[in-house]
């Protein structure tokens, strides 16, 4: 964990209630998965948001409007600064992905699918990635899952855009996967779990109040005993899991 003062560089609204917001500062340390924690004026609790992209400078955070926290953040300007702690939970690991591994995110949890992705590409893997919305105008991203060499499949709820339903409609579109990656809400991920045929990781979403272990009000129950989701997740192999 670092706690680093960022400064705005863009921050703009991408789809209905989502917004992307760019960050210039000291990424060193940050991998595919984790998770930052912002501290905004006013608020006595900091707001997780996951990595959705980062280079040597840049760090990319996509959120959703739901709550005082992220609709302050949403009127945040280019040019403020923010405090922010990095290198916060454990991550994806890459290592275990084989040739074909598949990605799937569902409204929130498609960010954290970007920066895995790009990471997979540049390890020479074939990426497949499942993208779940409820409607068309809360879609996002798919280009850009596109200009990196992933192969997507868009599910809408309403049949708006691609196919009609859940991501877990899409998965018996996809050809042999080797691994699968997920980050969702929790009832995406069960439905996940029971409709994949390999192993994977699971990113779980969980209310925090410290973020780095130290409060223990994020704690789950594991097959291998409690975890806190801040500090020994978000990530949980699937093998590990108990609903």
């Amino acid at each position: 964990m670092k706690q680093t003062i960022f400064q705005i560089i863009s921050n703009k609204n991408i789809a209905k209630d989502v917004y992307e917001m760019v960050l210039e500062g000291d990424t060193s340390g940050i991998t595919p998965g984790q998770f930052v924690n912002l501290k905004l004026e006013g608020l006595y609790l900091r707001r997780p948001i996951s990595v959705c992209d980062y280079s040597d400078k840049t760090l990319t955070l996509v959120y959703k409007v739901v709550g005082k926290g992220t609709e302050q953040m949403a009127k945040m300007n280019v040019g403020e600064s923010v405090d922010v702690l990095t290198g916060l939970g454990n991550g994806y690991n890459s290592a275990k992905s084989g040739e074909s591994p598949l990605l799937i995110g569902g409204g929130v949890g498609v960010p954290p699918m970007y920066a895995l992705a790009k990471r997979l590409i540049s390890e020479g893997k074939s990426v497949s990635v499942i993208l779940g919305f409820n409607k068309a105008e809360e879609i996002f991203y798919e280009e850009e899952f596109k200009k990196l060499g992933a192969e997507v499949y868009v599910t809408t709820v309403d049949g708006s855009v691609g196919t009609k339903g859940f991501v877990t409609d899409a998965v018996g579109m996809v050809g042999d996967y080797t691994y699968v990656y997920t980050c969702g809400p929790e009832v995406m991920l069960k439905a996940v779990y029971n409709a994949i045929k390999t192993s994977g990781q699971f990113s779980f979403e969980e209310r925090m109040g410290c973020g780095f272990g130290a409060c223990m009000g994020c704690t789950c129950k594991t097959k291998y005993g409690n975890k806190r989701i801040c500090k020994d997740g978000p990530v949980l192999e699937k093998e590990e899991i108990i609903w």
